[in-house]
């Protein structure tokens, strides 16, 4: 029996028996069958990839999502110089930010802690950064398509800071709605790039409540492989022999392995002040409406 002839007279190849069993595949060859999306802030906008490919540009400087899940934040560390031809594994990494992963070769392992490591030392990186880098990945959906997952990957600069108006970092923005007993997920977010700073730089603020049949949606993509997957952290590990090294770290790109794809600067220390009254004003005033929709 010939291969062609195999497949054109299985009638179960189109089946939903078939469909449902594509994740062994997946394994087997060490790959995604499943259409892998992801959303790139490189350059400054907003790229849509499929698969790797870039599929789309925005040239809106807004993005309105739904954040269906999120990691918590993590830390990575690259050895060695940039270079835009190559890819190549972290040397080190951290899901927690406390201390190195366990599967963190001890050959590449920089540190026993985070606190105390090289790497998280001002200057290490490029200029004065660090280089070990703040990252979260966080799993999403545009507005008017639940059924389509994306991963997102935000900086550093994207997670902290304080807010201008009423948008924000990540972390302002998460105080914000919990002070407001409102769950991420339940919003329409819109992000914006911050035109401000000189590297991509995301700032994020609350667009409006979901409708019920939004937030049912949103609430079943949370539970789907493609947003698990968007937020779960799995790293190649580097080769054995690579060297314990100073140097600058630069985030590169690596197929189906988690990724920063965005050259960001190391944000400085900031000291946490509350966020202006205007902000705390906007979502409560978007709050206070809901129950009358």
């Amino acid at each position: 029996m010939s291969e062609m002839t195999l497949f054109k007279n299985n009638p179960m190849v189109n089946s939903d028996l078939f469909k449902s069993l594509q994740e062994m595949n997946e394994n087997l060859s060490g790959g995604s069958t499943g259409g892998t999306r992801r959303i790139s802030i490189k350059g400054g906008r907003f790229r849509l990839l499929e698969n790797g490919t870039q599929v789309s540009v925005s040239k809106a400087n807004e993005l309105n999502v739904i954040i269906v899940n999120a990691a918590k934040i993590s830390r990575m560390f690259y050895a060695g110089t940039y270079d835009p031809e190559k890819t190549s594994a972290p040397a080190c990494w951290s899901a927690d930010t406390q201390r190195p992963s366990a599967d963190v070769p001890e050959e590449t392992r920089q540190s026993s802690s985070c606190a105390i490591c090289p790497m998280n030392v001002k200057g290490s990186g490029q200029g004065n950064s660090r280089a070990c880098r703040f990252s979260q990945r966080l799993a999403i959906t545009l507005e008017g398509k639940p059924e389509e997952v994306y991963e997102l990957q935000i900086p550093a600069t994207s997670i902290f800071g304080e807010a201008k108006g009423t948008s924000m970092g990540m972390q302002a923005y998460a105080k914000l709605l919990n002070a407001h007993n409102t769950p991420a997920i339940a919003v329409l977010t819109e992000m914006s790039f911050d035109e401000e700073s000189e590297t991509p730089k995301l700032r994020f603020r609350p667009a409006r409540p979901l409708e019920e049949d939004e937030l049912q949606a949103a609430v079943a993509a949370k539970a789907t492989p493609e947003a698990i997957r968007a937020v779960t952290m799995t790293v190649s590990a580097p080769k054995s022999d690579a060297p314990k090294q100073v140097g600058t770290s630069y985030t590169q790109s690596t197929s189906n392995k988690i990724v920063i794809e965005d050259e960001v600067d190391e944000p400085r220390k900031v000291v946490k002040k509350a966020a202006p009254a205007t902000a705390e004003k906007d979502l409560g005033s978007i709050v206070d409406n809901w129950d009358d929709e």
